[in-house]
């Protein structure tokens, strides 16, 4: 295999085959996001991407998930996409689901009948990162959409039958947005409905413009206890049907995972625990919850 530069994917694509389409993310600018710094976004050769299938395809002898990396391979033209696909299913005719990044503009450019067709061949599995539902936060972090763009792109994804998996990030508004923060993200994931929500914490890195803000003390971090009760906040304005939330990342402070809405008394229980506890929220107990 040839990968160019460092190579990211979601958590649950952990045992997939990661094969770049693209190298880097089109936009690249998120204040938070030290991700894809390494290279200049560009959409690689057709041949280069088949002979990278096809090596793979000789050294494994079974794949059962294969992820097209990296930051929104869905940019792509949706007949090129379709070749890949395509490719996928004449040399893995194992695999059972293709995962890829898409943003909200991948997704507006591509009609509903164009989703359902890379469906079919295969993509099962859509990410998007929406962060944050408000509309302040986005435009602070740079995001590049806004929430009804979010919204009307991840609906279209639902729509398509494609499963879409959101992810959205703790304390991304500081000390100042923190409940505009939980309750815009609650109205905004409870639009879209999606299938999957993966809730991380931020981590705020060097050489990133959040970094510089924190260290000229223009954003203010949320304490651990503060992002407890953010997250609790977030659930109570949560209404989805059957999405299956995790928030048992390296970077959450208390690993949560269940089904919502069947689930939400049981999580935001187990928050309003810790929030009236004095614990160490590394404690072995709490990531036993």
């Amino acid at each position: 295999m040839r990968y160019q530069g460092a190579v990211y994917r979601p958590p649950s694509e952990a045992y997939s085959l990661i094969i770049q389409v693209t190298l880097g993310c089109s936009h690249n600018k998120c204040t938070f996001c030290k991700m894809f710094k390494d290279k200049k976004f560009k959409i690689r050769k057709y041949e280069d991407i088949i002979e990278d299938l096809i090596s793979a395809r000789k050294y494994y002898k079974r794949v059962d998930r294969i992820f097209l990396a990296d930051g929104d391979a869905l940019i792509l033209k949706t007949e090129d996409l379709e070749k890949i696909l395509l490719k996928i299913k004449e040399l893995f005719p194992e695999c059972r689901r293709v995962g890829i990044y898409g943003t909200p503009g991948d997704i507006m450019r591509k009609s509903i009948d164009e989703l359902k067709r890379l469906k079919e061949l295969g993509l099962k599995i859509l990410y998007l990162g929406v962060e944050s539902g408000s509309d302040n936060i986005l435009k602070k972090i740079n995001k590049g959409a806004t929430s009804d763009e979010m919204i009307l792109a991840g609906k279209k994804v639902m729509e398509s039958g494609i499963k879409l998996s959101i992810t959205i990030i703790s304390g991304l508004g500081g000390i100042s947005m923190w409940e505009e923060h939980a309750k815009e993200t609650g109205r905004v994931i409870s639009a879209i409905n999606p299938d999957y929500l993966g809730l991380l914490t931020l981590l705020v890195e060097p050489n990133t413009e959040l970094y510089d803000e924190v260290q000229r003390g223009q954003f203010k971090l949320l304490s651990p206890k503060e992002i407890v009760a953010e997250t609790k906040l977030l659930l109570e304005h949560l209404n989805v049907s059957n999405c299956i939330f995790r928030s048992n990342h390296a970077s959450n402070y208390i690993p949560l995972a269940g089904t919502l809405p069947q689930d939400k008394e049981n999580l935001i229980s187990l928050l309003n625990e810790a929030l009236n506890s004095e614990f160490d929220y590394r404690d072995e107990h709490f990531r036993r919850l």
